[in-house]
């Protein structure tokens, strides 16, 4: 698993460079989910590799940022960890775009706590518990006692959204969930807490957290959120990655869209941590 860099705001703008160059350049802004951020700069990377006219800017921030970015014309392309909500797509209607949603990937949502903590599963019902504040020590949960910290992304994150309708039942969070700007920061105080607990992409998974194997049918079965679990389906918590864009800006972006969906490009997928949709 790759180690991602714990970056509380991470910004790359990957510009290609050497070689000839076509007599047309092209560029292009992707901005969003911080889920979806490690993927998109390996893509840009080897895309821009093969195409020395093209330069791309990744941006991260969150899935909502990204798509509020896409409605105001600052990106191309929104990266994002959730699909768009129903009053999104009145307004990206409303501002006259003709949106198209692209799955490039699919995530399985880890949920995280500090390595010395000897909780090693939990049914959703706890994490329920856990995240909406009706349990509070991870001696209600087969841990030693000890004070639970929750961290949550913030509220503009679609992992936030995902997290909130699948695993807690859409109700919601405990006001003492610490909401965090990144992924990266969550991995960062999770590792530096030892009652902590949280959840992060698989692709942010370190040795600095460890990963709680997971169940959805009240503790009959668990699951860890491993690459094989995920493929074949036994682990609970996987969601669809999105790339979202106007099709008025498709043949621009049709290249790179192809490349993503390419064998080369759903390689890449698998290397990042993520699992392939070809």
């Amino acid at each position: 698993m790759k180690t991602i860099l714990k970056l509380l705001v991470f910004s790359l703008t990957l510009i290609s460079c050497g070689g000839s160059k076509s007599s047309q350049s092209t560029s292009m802004t992707i901005k969003g989910s911080d889920t979806v951020l490690p993927l998109a700069q390996k893509t840009a990377e080897s895309f821009m590799g093969q195409h020395k006219e093209t330069a791309i800017t990744v941006v991260g921030g969150g899935s909502g940022t990204g798509i509020t970015a896409l409605m105001d014309g600052n990106t191309d392309i929104a990266m994002s960890s959730r699909d768009l909500k129903a009053e999104e797509k009145i307004k990206l209607k409303e501002k006259g775009l003709d949106i198209e949603v692209l799955t490039i990937g699919i995530d399985a949502l880890a949920v995280v706590v500090n390595p010395e903590n000897k909780v090693q599963k939990l049914t959703r019902e706890q994490l329920e518990g856990i995240f909406t504040g009706s349990i509070n020590n991870w001696s209600e949960v087969g841990g030693e006692s000890m004070e639970i910290v929750v961290y949550s992304r913030e509220n503009s994150s679609g992992t936030y959204e995902f997290f909130k309708e699948h695993v807690m039942d859409k109700k919601n969070y405990s006001s003492k969930v610490l909401n965090m700007p990144a992924t990266g920061a969550i991995v960062q105080s999770v590792s530096q807490t030892k009652g902590a607990i949280g959840y992060i992409g698989m692709a942010y998974v370190t040795p600095e957290v460890r990963t709680l194997d997971v169940s959805y049918d009240s503790g009959a079965n668990f699951y860890a959120p491993s690459f094989e679990n995920a493929m074949n389906k036994t682990y609970p918590i996987s969601r669809p990655l999105y790339y979202i864009f106007d099709n008025s800006k498709k043949d621009n972006l049709k290249p790179y869209l192809d490349f993503c969906l390419s064998s080369e490009g759903q390689a890449l997928v698998k290397e990042i941590g993520f699992l392939p949709v070809q």
